[in-house]
C-alpha cells in the first residue's frame, strides 16, 4: 500500500503524518512552529519527514501551507503568519528529504480531504467553508481542486458583504470573515455582554464576570445548555454564513458545503439557521436542487490527510 507524508504548516505549531491510501493516519508527530524564520520552518518538516521515513515507506509529500500558493504547487507566494515570501518550498524540502513534494495552500488540502475521505466523498462538486478565527474555503469541481488562473483562488474569507462595514485584517471594510468567523461571534457576544442586556447575563456569568473569558467554546456550551442568548449569537453567526454561502452557490453551485473549522463543534445549533438563511437567500428556490450543509467530517487533520493524498497525485 502507497503511503504519502501529509504536512500541515500552522502559525504555532507544525503537523506531519503518514497517510495510508484509504485516508487512514497510520502515525502523526508535532513540533513547534518557528514562525518567524523561513529557513527553520523547513529544517522543521524535514525533520518531521525524516523520523517518519525512519518507520515507514513514504513515497511522496504533500505540504499543506496557509497563504497564496503558484500555479505549480511550488512557491508560497505570500504567508501572512509565516515568514514565507516568494519562497521556492517544494525545491527547498526536495533538496532535504529526496522524495518528491506538492505543495497546496491549507484550506484547499482540507478540501480535498473532505472530498476524497469526508463529508463530501460522495459529491463530484464541493466548497469548504472553515469557520475559525477567520473564514477560509476550499473547491472541489468536477473531481479537480479548484485554484484559479495563478493558484491562488477560493479566498472566500474576503469577499466583500457590508460596503464601508468593519474593517478587516486584510485592509479592506465589510468582508465575510469579520461577520460569519468565530471572532465576529466572541465581537458581538462581548459587545452584548457589556451593554448589559440580560440576555447575554448567563454568558458573562459563565465567565466570572470577565468578558475576556467570553470565547467561542464557552458560547457554545452556554448555547448546549439553553442559554438564550448564546443561542442567539450562534444564530446570528448562521444567519450571515448561510447568505454568504448562497451567494458563492450563486456562481458556483455545489454539489454539496461543508462546513469546517472550530465554531463547527456547535453542530445544529450553527448548522440549521445557516441552511434556513442559506436556502432563504438562494435565488431560484423552488425550483433548483439547493445543496446540503454538511458538517465536516475530519477536524483538524483534513488538511494533513488532504495534502498527503494530493501529493500521490
Amino acid at each position: 500500500m502507497s503511503l504519502a507524508c501529509g504536512i500541515d504548516v500552522g502559525g504555532t505549531k507544525i503537523a506531519g503524518g503518514v497517510v495510508d491510501e484509504d485516508g487512514a493516519i497510520v502515525e502523526e508527530l508535532r513540533v513547534e512552529s518557528p514562525a518567524t524564520d523561513a529557513e527553520a520552518i523547513e529544517e522543521a518538516i524535514a525533520g518531521l519527514v525524516t523520523e517518519l521515513r525512519s518507520r515507514h515507506d513514504i513515497a511522496t509529500v504533500g505540504v499543506g501551507a496557509a497563504g497564496y500558493v503558484d500555479k505549480a504547487r511550488a512557491v508560497v507566494l505570500f504567508a501572512p503568519n509565516v515568514a514565507w515570501r516568494n519562497e521556492d518550498l517544494k525545491g527547498e524540502l526536495e533538496k532535504r528529504v529526496e522524495l518528491p513534494v506538492v505543495i497546496e495552500n491549507d484550506a484547499n488540502a482540507a478540501a480535498w480531504g473532505e472530498f476524497a475521505y469526508g463529508a463530501g466523498h460522495d459529491a463530484d462538486d464541493l466548497l469548504l467553508v472553515t469557520v475559525g478565527t477567520g473564514v477560509g474555503g476550499g473547491l472541489v469541481l468536477d473531481g479537480e481542486v479548484y485554484r484559479g488562473a495563478n493558484g491562488v483562488g477560493a479566498e472566500i474569507g474576503h469577499m466583500r458583504v457590508v460596503p464601508n462595514g468593519i474593517l478587516c485584517g486584510c485592509g479592506k471594510h465589510g468582508c465575510f470573515e469579520q461577520y460569519a468567523s468565530g471572532s465576529a461571534l466572541v465581537r458581538e457576544a462581548r459587545s452584548l455582554a457589556m451593554s448589559g442586556a440580560m440576555i447575554a447575563q448567563g454568558m458573562l456569568e459563565r465567565a466570572g464576570g470577565d468578558l475576556r473569558q467570553i470565547t467561542g467554546p464557552l458560547i457554545t456550551e452556554a448555547a448546549r445548555h439553553g442559554d438564550e442568548g448564546a443561542r442567539q449569537q450562534l444564530a446570528e453567526l448562521g444567519r450571515w454564513l448561510g447568505e454568504g454561502i448562497a451567494s458563492l452557490t450563486e456562481i458556483l453551485d455545489p454539489g454539496v458545503v461543508v462546513i469546517g473549522g472550530g465554531v463547527s463543534e456547535a453542530d445544529e445549533l450553527l448548522l440549521e439557521p445557516t441552511r434556513t438563511a442559506f436556502a432563504g437567500q438562494l435565488v431560484g428556490r423552488g425550483f433548483r436542487p439547493i445543496p446540503e450543509v454538511r458538517k465536516a467530517r475530519l477536524g483538524n487533520k483534513a488538511g494533513l490527510i488532504g495534502a498527503a493524498d494530493l501529493s500521490r497525485r
